[in-house]
């Protein structure tokens, strides 16, 4: 096997092990938010308050990589929870904004704590220190494939 054909099964492994974490978690998220609040609607809220600043519409939908179709219904539903609201942009007289709510902080600080607690209860020290050793590693990772999109 040449190195180049090893590179490929190490990175095809390593987005395998990093897909299933990701569908694990999110089962585990889905189970702890309310009825009709998505995963999806929770990582919206999330990017809100990773920004911590009025965005637009399109730089959501860039971000979360979904179609507008997708986001629209999603904004729209998060509007309807008041979890945000949308402004006018005073930079484009035709765009909009998407601001978080003080509603939409306290659902996220309150899934934050229910997903925490589920979480906890079967992850022992030995996954979280494993877990503290790659965070950083992995940020760095997000990072760099964020700013190399395809």
């Amino acid at each position: 096997m040449s190195e180049e054909t090893s590179d490929v099964g190490e990175a095809f492994a390593f987005f395998t092990e990093v897909g299933i974490l990701h569908q694990l978690s999110t089962n585990m998220l889905a189970k702890t938010l309310p009825e009709g609040v998505h995963p999806s609607h929770f990582s919206i809220i999330n990017h809100l308050v990773r920004t911590s600043d009025a965005v637009s519409p399109a730089q959501i939908t860039s971000a979360m990589q979904v179609t507008k179709t997708t986001m629209s219904h999603s904004i729209k539903v998060l509007v309807e929870r008041n979890y945000i609201s949308t402004e006018p942009d005073p930079n484009d007289g035709r765009g909009k904004l998407v601001v978080l709510t003080q509603s939409g902080r306290d659902f996220h600080k309150e899934a934050i704590e229910k997903v925490t607690e589920a979480v906890v209860s079967i992850i022992g020290p030995e996954q979280l220190v494993q877990m503290r050793r790659v965070c950083g590693d992995l940020e760095r990772l997000r990072m760099h494939l964020d700013n190399h999109r395809l």
